[in-house]
């Protein structure tokens, strides 16, 4: 358990009395690939963060097809909006591979936006950062060139507020990345090694390290 607090971004920042209560209260798991951790219109009671692993925000179109928001990796705490509003989800959050999730319960959320300044000044900071992720990913959405799809989507993998856990190299196979911008594994291999060559990434064994991150975000083919 004191390996998997390390990972947990904001424990560091409250104050010590209110850490206590979040050690009792903190549950960590594991996922399996495949497996759903929140399914749309079920109620949230738990604000959840991935302690290590790869995880994928998505929903279903009016038409039956999937859509993918975002991938959700190391560092990355989400579900807040949810959690603050009372509602259900209206998104799914699958595992993409073997991965180590914690939570604590909805209650101990309130508590510690009652109590902490410092809370909640981390979830103000994450509620903007996440709003930008998400204008970012409309824009993307329009993106007609691959490359520029896999660019955008592996910066914002990259993002050091809302996944701080990652630093400089992502642990991701093309296949894991395909799932999340929707295109084959084959056409994922081809944009990587265009971002390789373009200087922005390197791709190394079982992931990308990320070499210009501004360049990655404003990578045009």
């Amino acid at each position: 358990m004191r390996d998997d607090l390390a990972s947990v971004p904001w424990l560091g920042l409250i104050e010590a009395d209110h850490q206590a209560r979040v050690v009792a209260d903190l549950r960590v798991i594991d996922v399996q690939p495949g497996e759903v951790l929140c399914r749309v219109g079920r109620a949230a009671v738990w604000w959840l963060g991935v302690i290590d692993g790869l995880l994928k925000m998505s929903n279903d179109s009016t038409d039956g097809l999937p859509i993918t928001f975002t991938g959700i990796t190391s560092g990355g705490w989400f579900g807040e909006g949810t959690v603050l509003k009372n509602e259900v989800y209206r998104y799914n959050i699958q595992a993409l591979r073997p991965s180590v999730v914690a939570g604590i319960p909805t209650d101990t959320f309130y508590w510690l936006l009652g109590r902490s300044i410092a809370f909640n000044r981390f979830v103000m900071n994450q509620l903007n950062e996440r709003l930008g992720q998400f204008i970012a990913a409309r824009e993307i959405d329009r993106l007609t060139h691959p490359d520029e799809r896999v660019a955008r989507n592996l910066a914002a993998l990259f993002h050091p507020v809302l996944y701080p856990g990652v630093g400089e190299r992502l642990r991701i196979t093309q296949q894991e990345l395909g799932y999340l911008v929707g295109l084959s594994r084959q056409r994922v291999n081809e944009a990587l090694t265009a971002l390789d060559a373009a200087g922005v990434i390197r791709v190394e064994y079982g992931g990308v390290r990320v070499l210009d991150l501004d360049r990655l975000r404003r990578y045009a083919a």
